[in-house]
Parts: structure tokens; C-alpha cells; sequence
């Protein structure tokens, strides 16, 4: 990604959302953008990594986690089937960990927080489905950019 969220907003502010959560940037590339993937789950992360172990052609997973930062949705394991499977990127309403490994992987994270504690593996969840996160809609296939300043989707 070239141009900054910030000024993408600028140029073209009234065709997107911004996805107004305080996210942390967990891994090594800071600025991504790519089609949106979208998967909602609540602690439970099997349908996230079954997503991420398909080909990701450059898109970006989007995971509404319910903004629970209880439980992880994606740690080293997951992150390295992403990058494996060409996804730019993951944006994460929950927790994710393993964050020292995170950083070194070339993959956008970012995430609400951190914690150790493993999600369950049920399944649970919905996949390719519209998601309202931070005010924003997400709709699968929207094009999504983020770096430093936030994330950005279009309407």
C-alpha cells in the first residue's frame, strides 16, 4: 500500500468507513490492503485458521471476535498458514498472541490486545457474512486499507 489511510480518507473519505477501534499493530508489516475476507467467531478461532489455510490471493481477513480480548484468535501457528497462503493481511476485533514471533512474520495484524490463553476449536461461526465492527461495515470482497492510522474499508 502507496497512499496513507489518512490521505485516502482525504481523497475519497465520503465512499468509506473507518473502523474506529484502537487497534495494535502485531505484525511485521505495518501498512496492508487487500480484498476483505470475513469470518465472525466468538473464542473460537478453527474457522479463522481453516479460512487462512486457503490461498489468500492478497486479501485481508477481517475476524469480529466480539472485540473479546478473553481468549486468542490467532497466534504464531495460524499466522504462519496466512502467510504461507499469500494473505496481506488479518484485522482482529479480539486477541491474538504469541506476539514476539507475530512481529517477525510478513503479515499485517493487527488486534484489540493480547492474551496467552488459547480459544476453544469448535468450528463455531460464520463465514463471508457483512460485519459491523467500530462503526464501520464490512461487506466480503470491499476493498480494506490499513496502516499506522487506522483501518479503512469502502462502503
Amino acid at each position: 500500500m502507496t497512499v496513507s489511510t489518512a490521505d485516502l480518507w482525504d481523497e475519497r473519505g465520503p465512499e468509506l468507513d473507518s473502523i474506529a477501534l484502537n487497534f495494535g499493530d502485531f505484525g511485521a508489516k505495518d501498512s496492508f490492503s487487500g480484498p476483505a475476507r470475513t469470518v465472525r467467531c466468538y473464542q473460537d478461532n478453527a474457522l479463522a485458521k481453516t479460512t487462512l489455510s486457503q490461498p489468500g490471493d492478497g486479501a485481508v481477513l477481517i475476524i469480529d471476535g466480539g472485540g473479546s480480548i478473553a481468549t486468542a484468535l490467532m497466534g504464531d501457528m495460524i499466522a504462519e498458514l496466512a502467510v504461507s497462503n499469500g494473505w496481506a493481511g488479518v484485522v482482529i476485533n479480539g486477541a491474538v498472541r504469541d506476539r514476539v514471533a507475530l512481529s517477525s512474520m510478513g503479515l499485517g495484524i493487527k488486534a484489540l490486545a493480547s492474551n496467552p490463553r488459547k480459544s476453544s476449536k469448535t468450528g463455531d461461526g460464520e463465514l463471508d457474512v457483512t460485519l459491523e465492527i467500530g462503526g464501520a461495515t464490512i461487506r466480503p470482497g470491499a476493498m480494506v486499507f490499513a496502516d499506522a492510522d487506522g483501518v479503512v474499508v469502502e462502503k
